[in-house]
């Protein structure tokens, strides 16, 4: 495989040297600056449309807790030296974040990055969050330190896992992550089936002419593990921006290649568990393979999610890189007025009639990394 995988100059991938690649992330502001962010204008020109999302509060929000990661996987970061977000919360300011987000009826509560098992203190943010009775508590990771944390985060509470995998190939692994170590990965797989997670949700980015050609075996290895194999489409923000012209491979692509392992029917989403739809395989129902769009059918009308950057941002939609400052309400212990921010955030929400999501602009200056895709 080629050096420059996912269309990127291998100078980028390789030997920028630290001080010529290094940027800063874009984030919001803090204080009254950060609290009057404005939705970007929809690409109709409905503006009128901006905040007007309707309904209860959010059920769902996604935390990253860190923006530190070991991979810097092609659809994601630009190189290794990109840069990392300064304030991020401690532990104290964390918990008051989640009793707040509890207290005003969130639900389901999905851990990212960067890569989350970074953290030094993920175990006790686990164990946090499971004492306050979330009933869905769940984790994405890349697994490379899984391996030593698996048994820890079941006993401290935490429900779901979803690792993320690309490649069975270990060369096209390393390149694809740039620098990643496949093993690693597979031994905390193992880790956590040992550990009793199940079922363990896999997603793969299917990139065309880079790791295409693995759907078939990606989906028979996850199954005989009983294990769900979820199949992405690149989607266009980020780095993902760069790729979704030569890369892209439909969801209904994938689907067809596998069709001669799938029932015919239609596929089906599970009720607030995000926007994967799933259809059972024909030699055994109980196993199922999800795909997830978002660049050939945008799921926005249907989100429900709410994000929480590391620096305490509520950030209503992964596309744009608004958001509501809480960062000195959580330092301070006020969870009554990060109650009112989440309100402020929750009015930001795009609307999903007008509103399509990764698809828009803005998406390609937001970075995936820093809020957990």
């Amino acid at each position: 495989m080629s050096s420059s995988i996912g269309g990127l100059d291998p100078a980028r991938n390789a030997g920028d040297a630290p001080d010529q690649r290094r940027r800063s992330l874009p984030l919001v502001g803090g204080g009254d600056a950060g609290r009057r962010a404005a939705v970007i204008p929809y690409r109709d020109g409905a503006h009128e449309a901006a905040g007007a999302h309707a309904g209860p509060a959010p059920r769902s929000v996604r935390i990253s807790v860190t923006d530190r990661c070991d991979f810097a996987c092609t659809y994601c970061r630009p190189s290794r030296h990109d840069g990392y977000a300064d304030g991020k919360l401690m532990t104290a300011a964390w918990r008051t974040m989640f009793e707040a987000l509890r207290d005003a009826g969130v639900r389901r509560v999905r851990l990212t990055g960067g890569e989350p098992l970074l953290h030094p203190e993920i175990v006790s943010i686990v164990g946090c969050l499971a004492a306050l009775g979330f009933e869905d508590l769940a984790l994405t990771t890349n697994a490379s330190q899984l391996a030593r944390l698996a048994g820890a985060l079941r006993a401290a509470g935490l429900h779901r896992l979803n690792v993320s995998i690309d490649t069975l190939d270990p060369g096209r692994f390393r390149e694809m992550t740039r620098g990643g170590e496949l093993a690693q990965v597979l031994d905390g797989i193992d880790a956590a089936v040992a550990a009793g997670f199940s079922p363990i949700k896999l997603n793969t980015v299917v990139l065309r002419g880079v790791n295409d050609d693995e759907i078939e075996r990606l989906a028979l290895w996850a199954w005989e593990r009983r294990m769900v194999p979820r199949f992405l489409e690149v989607m266009p923000i980020a780095e993902g921006a760069r790729l979704v012209g030569k890369h892209l491979v439909t969801a209904a692509e994938m689907r067809a290649r596998l069709a001669e392992h799938l029932l015919p029917e239609e596929a089906a989403a599970e009720p607030g568990l995000g926007p994967a739809r799933y259809v059972r395989a024909r030699r055994d129902p109980s196993l199922r393979v999800g795909f997830i769009t978002g660049t050939s059918d945008t799921f926005c009308e249907s989100c429900d999610r709410l994000r929480v950057s590391s620096t305490g941002v509520l950030r209503p939609c992964l596309a744009t890189d608004d958001g509501v400052d809480a960062s000195r309400e959580a330092k301070i212990g006020d969870r009554a007025a990060i109650r009112l921010r989440l309100d402020e955030a929750w009015r930001l929400k795009p609307d999903g009639k007008v509103w399509k999501g990764c698809t828009e602009e803005t998406a390609s200056a937001v970075s995936i990394r820093a809020i957990g895709g």
